[in-house]
């Protein structure tokens, strides 16, 4: 049984990637935690002396969130009526990564999937301040699904790589599983510049081929300086359904997604886009 995070603020958003996620692993035997956390009232509040006032607050935000979630759960039941899913609800005081990864680690889970409103405001970020966070320290994928999303099932999916990834079956399993499930084409692009790969680039490159022998897929090679420009570009023109990347604390993988760079991809990319911790 596959354990998955379904975070909310309970706005159209969020609910619009539930229904996502439902229809996604309609197939699956699932248990969904649908998570509301909301944030402390003060900051340091360890170092503080709490009132009165202040835990009433507390404890009416508790109220509050465990209702919207008792209603949530009832409309994605009666929405939902698959026999495979279940559903459970988490009201937590608590900063949201955090939370996420407590129940992660202690339920052990298998996806994170929530929803993203892409590009925001003058910074032209790709994914809001929350979905970034998260991507950086779930330990767990994490599936974001932006707001114009329209679900399909996944027929060619994109997996960007630089080729300097030390590549494990564990953390290749993400890919192996959904491209396997949907019958999909995967499709590995190497956007080069004019330098030739390196002996390690090679040695990894050739390791992701043998440990993706099983499916059916095709590596790219695409000479581009701008990195987030051809991944727009391939998708545009092999019309992927998913994209799928491991995240890394190097800078290829936050210089396409995470700064004013990327605001020519942040403000496009209508499908959903799936990141793997390296940790895997």
């Amino acid at each position: 049984m596959k354990r998955i995070i379904l975070p909310t603020d309970f706005s159209a958003n969020s609910k619009h990637a539930m229904s996502y996620a439902l229809q996604f692993f309609s197939n699956e035997t699932c248990h969904f935690y649908l998570l509301h956390s909301y944030e402390p009232v003060a900051e340091n509040m360890n170092h503080m002396q709490i009132s009165a006032a202040t835990f009433n607050v507390e404890k009416s935000a508790k109220a509050l969130s465990e209702e919207k979630l008792h209603a949530l759960q009832v409309h994605l039941e009666q929405l939902n009526n698959n026999p495979k899913h279940s559903f459970e609800t988490v009201a937590s005081f608590n900063i949201l990564t955090d939370e996420v990864n407590y129940l992660a680690d202690t339920k052990k889970c298998d996806y994170v999937v929530m929803g993203t409103k892409g590009a925001t405001g003058a910074k032209e970020i790709l994914f809001g301040s929350n979905t970034v966070q998260v991507f950086k320290k779930a330990p767990c994928p994490v599936m974001a699904i932006p707001e114009v999303a329209v679900y399909t099932k996944p027929e060619q999916v994109l997996f960007p790589t630089d080729f300097e990834i030390p590549y494990t079956t564990q953390m290749l399993q993400p890919v192996l599983e959904i491209t396997t499930n949907c019958n999909a084409q995967l499709h590995v692009l190497h956007v080069a510049s004019k330098t030739a790969l390196t002996t390690e680039q090679n040695r990894q490159k050739l390791t992701l081929q043998k440990l993706l022998k099983p499916l059916v897929n095709t590596f790219h090679e695409v000479e581009e300086t701008n990195v987030s420009a051809a991944i727009l570009s391939f998708q545009e023109t092999h019309s992927t359904d998913m994209l799928i990347m491991i995240q890394t604390k190097k800078s290829f993988f936050e210089s396409l997604f995470f700064t004013s760079t990327i605001h020519h991809i942040g403000h496009h990319i209508t499908k959903p886009f799936l990141v793997i911790p390296v940790t895997l």
